[in-house]
C-alpha cells in the first residue's frame, strides 16, 4: 500500500493518517509568523482550512531511506528546512523545523526563513466557507 496518494489537485493525502498535503513548496520562504499566516490564507483545491503543520506531522513525510531531498519523490521538496508549528518550549522565540535535505530535526529563531508545506484534516469532505 502506497503511503501517499496523489489527489491530482496541488494535493497529496496520507493513507495512514488521512491528512492532506499542499503537493508543491510554497512559492516563497518565510519567517515563522509568515508561514502561520500563508498557510492560514491559503486556499488549494476547494479548501480554506489549511495550516501549519505540527512538528510530528512534519517527520510523517520524511523518508529516511532517501537523501537530498529525503521525501517522498511525490512531493515537490527542496532540500531546506520546512517550519513547524511547534515552538520550542524552552526558547519560545525558536520553533521546531525539519530539513528535507536528511531528514534532521532542529529548532530555530522564529525570525529567520524557512519554507512551508501546508497541511489539512483531510476527512472533511466539503469546501468550508
Amino acid at each position: 500500500m502506497k503511503q501517499f496518494i496523489d489527489n491530482k489537485d496541488g494535493t497529496v493525502t496520507g493513507t495512514k493518517t488521512g491528512l492532506m498535503w499542499q503537493k508543491d513548496t510554497a512559492p516563497n520562504s518565510y519567517t515563522w509568523r509568515e508561514a502561520k499566516t500563508y498557510c492560514k490564507e491559503l486556499e488549494l483545491a476547494g479548501y480554506n482550512d489549511w495550516r501549519l503543520p505540527t512538528i510530528q506531522e512534519l517527520i510523517m513525510i520524511v523518508n529516511y531511506s532517501r537523501f537530498n531531498p529525503a521525501s517522498d519523490p511525490i512531493f515537490d521538496t527542496m532540500s531546506s528546512y520546512y517550519w513547524s508549528s511547534t515552538t520550542y518550549a524552552s526558547y519560545p522565540c525558536n520553533a521546531w523545523y525539519v530539513s528535507f535535505y536528511d531528514g534532521s530535526m532542529y529548532y530555530g529563531n522564529k525570525s529567520r526563513d524557512g519554507y512551508v508545506r501546508a497541511v489539512r484534516a483531510g476527512q472533511k469532505k466539503e469546501k468550508e466557507k
